[in-house]
């Protein structure tokens, strides 16, 4: 095999240690006063602080539907917008908020990864039980911490989540309190917020996401979906006692990718060769290589996807910064030899392991693509918002944010959004490209952050 063709140009890495979810708890654990903890989003002090997590939410996807979510919108001019890490995906994201760590650190590298240590395959959704959370993420999390420092910590999710190796990964160490509806999320949460004299609490809901995977992010169900978010997190605030802040965010974004986008690897011979196994999702591959097949792998991958996806080496992908600034060496090992993160309108399917299930979703994420890896930090009671802006590396004057922050950037207001004709297929709903009357908003498939910062 002949070297590799070009490739397109990498998106940044994930802000790990300046405004990426893994920062989040960190900061509010900061500003509960607990000590030696990093606060790079300079959270405000308080007393009591209520996370809601909604998973699927993300930054443009928020940004684009003010009528359904004027609530949360409300809330943008103080916002921070993050970077989650990579993948992309509920389960990394989920355990980096929650341990404060990137993915190099934690070992939670995606939806289905393989755990050389132990021989197997883990499907981090649906946990086996026979392998011990502390085995796959050994550090304490946020919530072991904040209890340690005389926090009272709570978290509040579907009674089903309770004692599962991901929820023990990602939230070990806090109270659960069972919530299977939105009357009863609300409550439980009310409830916990007040207990001791600091308290943190955790709030999951799930099922933006899962609708957006069924219907699109682009459909009528998505949006009428929005509608009730946004409702249960204005309720959500108007029952906290005064001194306590409520923070939302969520794990990722979302894409639609239309049929014609789809790749089975059942029916490619040619990406296969040399693949011993292939593991994560659609839009974050890990493929697991021979030996002596690595490069002739990613330059197949390179040349069949061309611009469609970034196909990296697993050294190259490490050296980019996406797992974080440290991999420990037995996540290295989980993490395939070659990866594969989609960057247009497509998804790599295996239907050889994948579900049916899996197979069917319209929605998904995984990648580094705004569109996907962009979320908001949003503020309620609306302060200053979560740390400066950085300040002018040139002579010239900065502009004062007009509607948020980009992981420090000003952003522009939800009025500038115009919708302008895209390059995607006209079959597929949610291809429609977005972009701003200002550059400094990323266009819904863009790649490259203002000022060049870059499923489940």
């Amino acid at each position: 095999m002949t070297g590799r063709p070009p490739r397109p140009p990498l998106p940044p890495p994930p802000r790990y240690g300046e405004a990426a979810l893994s920062d989040v708890l960190p900061s509010v654990l900061s500003a509960l006063g607990v000590r030696g903890e990093q606060a790079p989003l300079a959270l405000a002090p308080a007393r009591r602080v209520v996370v809601l997590l909604v998973d699927g939410l993300g930054w443009q996807l928020l940004c684009e539907h003010p009528q359904e979510a004027p609530f949360l919108t409300s809330l943008l001019p103080s916002a921070t917008t993050l970077t989650t890490g990579f993948p992309s995906t509920t389960a990394t994201s989920l355990t980096s908020l929650g341990t404060g760590l990137p993915p190099g650190r934690h070992g939670v590298v995606g939806f289905e990864m393989v755990l050389p240590e132990l021989g197997r395959r883990l499907n981090a959704l649906h946990w086996d039980p026979a392998v011990a959370p502390t085995v796959v993420q050994p550090h304490p999390t946020a919530f072991e911490r904040a209890r340690r420092a005389g926090v009272a910590v709570a978290r509040v999710n579907p009674r089903a989540f309770a004692g599962t190796g991901l929820t023990e990964a990602s939230s070990g160490g806090a109270a659960q309190r069972g919530a299977d509806s939105l009357g009863e999320l609300v409550a439980a949460a009310a409830a916990a917020v007040r207990e001791g004299e600091r308290s943190l609490v955790y709030v999951y809901h799930g099922d933006l996401d899962s609708t957006g995977h069924r219907a699109g992010c682009a459909s009528d169900a998505w949006r009428y979906q929005l509608a009730h978010i946004d409702r249960l997190a204005q309720q959500l605030a108007s029952v906290l006692p005064p001194e306590a802040t409520l923070l939302v965010t969520a794990d990722h974004g979302m894409v639609d990718v239309p049929e014609q986008g789809r790749i089975d690897l059942r029916d490619r011979p040619d990406l296969t060769a040399g693949v011993r196994e292939v593991a994560g999702e659609p839009r974050a591959l890990y493929l697991y290589v021979e030996p002596a097949a690595r490069e002739d792998v990613v330059a197949v991958w390179c040349r069949e996807l061309q611009d469609d996806a970034w196909v990296l080496s697993r050294d190259e992908a490490e050296a980019a910064g996406w797992f974080g600034p440290q991999v420990d060496d037995v996540v290295r090992a989980r993490i395939g030899d070659v990866v594969v993160a989609a960057r247009g309108p497509v998804a790599v399917l295996d239907s050889r392991w994948m579900p049916a299930q899996l197979l069917g979703l319209l929605g998904m994420h995984g990648s580094l693509t705004d569109a996907e890896r962009l979320v908001p930090l949003l503020v309620h009671p609306a302060g200053p918002g979560p740390g400066p802006p950085p300040a002018p590396t040139s002579g010239e004057a900065q502009p004062e944010p007009a509607f948020g922050r980009l992981g420090g950037v000003p952003a522009p207001s939800v009025s500038s959004i115009e919708r302008l004709p895209g390059s995607w297929p006209s079959s597929c709903s949610s291809a429609e490209r977005w972009t701003a009357a200002s550059p400094r908003l990323p266009c819904r498939w863009s790649t490259t952050m203002p000022n060049g910062a870059g499923w489940a």
